[in-house]
């Protein structure tokens, strides 16, 4: 095994010398400079000329590979200190060209509706235009559901200090909070916000439950920031929305996700069809704990050998040799990023709290973020973003409009990745307890995917409902949270957390919307995906590459019929997929009958 791989990633690879970097502000510099061309392109006589329209979306690809590229470098060195306030000036560098680029692309998908049915159709036959027909298509059909692009370029500029505005604002909010932990050693220590995220899942429930009454005294002094900044946030989403024509909150993120709110429904039906079964295994960890209810703080509490800490190198082999077991090139190129340094892993002060991979596709590589501490959850957690970072792997070669693909099917390969490690090491244990512990933490992502992320949608829908009439209180958001956890985890729970709106960054970013759903979709359907490599055997490798390829050039319905042959507006495909875990929690329930 190779010891000793890095726990720190490597950032200057790409731009020398982080927040400060000269070579990263010429890049600013060419980006300005090629998105003022565009836009002087597009000021020009509208052509109906092929080559024309070919030779801007050659140019606005071009931006977009340096923009993505540019918006990893400074959310790397924002996660890795948060406390960067260079970061967070070049951050606001990016953000300002983002919405400038934003601007320019809406003229050019105005552009794009500018053409009648039959100049369009002949339009794509260019060549490098019918390579990215079906993003093409898709930037068009959008664009007739938006405002006039002039307002539209308004928006996207007025949303730098604003909207985006207030979301980096919850950046610094999160860097202003103490955590308290009184160490073994009966010392007092200020833990970051990440560090202290890593106790809510302690072994030991004295160390959990004096965790959960910090996080939650913490975050109860910081609501009232929260608070403002989650209102505002949604306060200009919905006035976007009324000043579009959109009345459901969710026709943004079904759009940005590929998918029809009959897929979402039905997905939804199927789950609360089949949380019983769920009911089942938490009244037995309950039992298990001595405890005559689970609070918030004991969902997660590790049961069995998965409470040994395992050392990062350790951990990294064990994750590669999983992955080898389905496919070479999946081990390869996650010993690649272990080797290279591609992971920030390191447990230490000032790192923001999660877990994230992004893509530095001008370089063609990734880097994940996340804080290590030796839990089976951090194993998952890696394992889980090292499919994130694959899937982009298997994409670097394609036009940069065909590897915009969205978050549902994004958490498809990642939480694959998950269940390759999950099961192999499930098979391979051979105490009773270790087998014990692996089981349990592989049901834990069923009650995360069906039960916490259930509670975060009902919240977020409940909450822009509220939002609609006025400015919604710290009480009632509490309200609406602590409603939103009882009736997702079937009313099980004795202590809920109020503040959780407040303490989850999902809830403030800005660029996607309800930050939540596509979670639960990647894990069904990648349970379908896994299920069918399991049937099909080592050959399987290969089609799931296609279909990851495909995630950015096509919805999921199409992607779904062509790769698995299954329906997703159908309820049958997502009752089989939630079905998978009875399977296992059949067995946990007769593993701890004694």
């Amino acid at each position: 095994m190779n010891k000793g791989y890095p726990q720190s990633w490597d950032l200057d690879v790409f731009y020398e010398g982080g927040s400060s970097s000269p070579a990263f502000l010429q890049e600013l510099k060419g980006m300005d400079e090629d998105i003022s061309k565009l836009d002087a392109a597009l000021a020009k006589e509208a052509d109906t000329a092929a080559s024309d329209i070919a030779s801007m979306t050659e140019l606005l690809q071009s931006v977009l590979i340096r923009l993505r590229q540019s918006e990893s470098f400074v959310s790397c060195l924002l996660a890795q200190n948060i406390r960067d306030s260079a970061a967070s000036a070049r951050n606001d560098n990016v953000k300002t060209l983002s919405a400038k680029f934003l601007g320019v692309l809406t003229r050019f998908d105005n552009r794009l509706r500018g053409f009648d049915d039959n100049e369009w159709s002949a339009l794509l036959e260019n060549e490098k235009l019918a390579e990215v027909a079906f993003n093409l298509n898709e930037r068009r059909e959008l664009a007739k559901k938006k405002m006039a692009p002039e307002l539209e370029a308004l928006a996207e500029d007025l949303a730098v200090d604003g909207y985006h505005g207030w979301g980096d604002y919850y950046n610094v909010i999160v860097s202003r909070a103490k955590f308290t932990d009184i160490g073994k050693d009966g010392e007092k220590h200020i833990l970051s916000a990440g560090q202290m995220q890593n106790r809510l899942s302690d072994g030991d429930r004295e160390v959990r439950q004096t965790a959960f009454a910090e996080w939650e005294r913490e975050w109860s002094e910081q609501a009232d920031l929260c608070a403002e900044t989650l209102n505002r946030i949604s306060g200009f989403r919905l006035k976007l929305y009324e000043k579009r024509g959109w009345e459901s909150v969710l026709q943004d993120p079904l759009q940005i996700n590929r998918m029809s709110e009959a897929t979402l429904q039905a997905m939804w039906a199927a789950i609360q069809e089949g949380k019983q079964v769920l009911v089942a295994y938490l009244e037995r960890k309950a039992k298990l704990l001595g405890l005559e209810k689970l609070d918030w703080h004991d969902v997660e509490a590790p049961i069995g050998s998965a409470t040994k800490t395992i050392p990062y190198d350790e951990a990294a082999a064990f994750i590669v040799e999983q992955f080898r077991t389905f496919s070479p090139d999946l081990a390869d190129f996650s010993e690649l990023a272990f080797r290279e340094g591609w992971i920030e892993a390191e447990d230490r002060p000032g790192k923001r709290p999660g877990g994230f991979c992004t893509s530095f596709p001008k370089s063609g590589q990734t880097r994940i973020f996340m804080t290590f501490s030796g839990t089976a959850s951090n194993i998952s957690t890696l394992a889980h973003e090292l499919g994130h970072a694959y899937h982009q792997h298997v994409m670097n070669d394609l036009p940069a409009l065909s590897q915009e693909y969205a978050m549902n099917v994004a958490e498809t390969a990642s939480t694959f990745a998950e269940l390759i490690v999950s099961d192999r090491a499930f098979n391979a244990a051979v105490e009773p307890e270790e087998k014990l512990g692996l089981l349990e933490d592989k049901i834990q992502r069923s009650v995360a995917f069906f039960m916490n992320i259930h509670a975060r949608f009902l919240f977020e829908t409940r909450f822009y409902a509220r939002r609609k009439e006025g400015l919604v209180s710290v009480e009632e958001l509490n309200t609406l949270m602590e409603e939103a956890q009882r009736e997702a985890y079937c009313d099980l729970l004795g202590e809920v957390h109020p503040h959780f709106w407040a303490s989850k960054m999902h809830f403030y970013f800005t660029d996607v919307p309800f930050y939540n759903f596509p979670y639960t979709f990647g894990y069904l359907f990648s349970a379908g995906i896994y299920a069918k490599a399991l049937k099909e055997g080592p050959e399987f490798k290969d089609q799931y590459v296609a279909l990851l390829r495909d995630t950015g050039r096509m919805g999921v319905e199409q992607l779904a019929k062509e790769h698995l042959g299954v329906n997703v507006e159908e309820i049958d495909f997502w009752r089989d997929a939630v079905a998978l875990t009875a399977i296992d929690v059949g067995q946990f329930i007769e593993m701890t009958n004694e």
